[in-house]
């Protein structure tokens, strides 16, 4: 498993972001039911304080992977949505993944890509 941890860490970081970064694009792309996420349901899920998921978001807007955007509904409510160049990354990441998946194949079970 650490094998697999350590050569995440060493892509992710080959393309520039880091692994806390990817985490935070991973979940905004996998929540359920929408396109975006709160900085506080951001919080909940990598288990962080939220001022610190603000930081991370900050740091990922400077880079143009998200961007924020006031809901429609409730103004107090703040959307972080995944731009063009953060789904991209986020493709090419999960095709380097995939493959050193199958790499290790026999000692993980590898899911098929649709």
């Amino acid at each position: 498993m650490r094998r697999y941890e350590r050569f995440s860490e060493n892509a992710v970081q080959a393309e520039g972001i880091t692994p806390l970064q990817y985490l935070l694009l991973l979940h905004i792309k996998g929540f359920p039911g929408r396109e975006w996420a709160t900085v506080g349901e951001l919080a909940e899920r990598l288990q962080a304080k939220q001022h610190g998921v603000v930081a991370l978001v900050s740091r990922c807007e400077a880079g143009d992977l998200v961007e924020r955007r006031t809901n429609a509904a409730d103004r107090r409510r703040v959307e972080v949505h995944l731009l063009p160049k953060g789904e991209a990354l986020l493709t090419r990441l999960a095709a380097v993944h995939h493959a050193e998946l199958r790499a290790l194949q026999g000692v993980f079970t590898v899911p098929t890509l649709a």
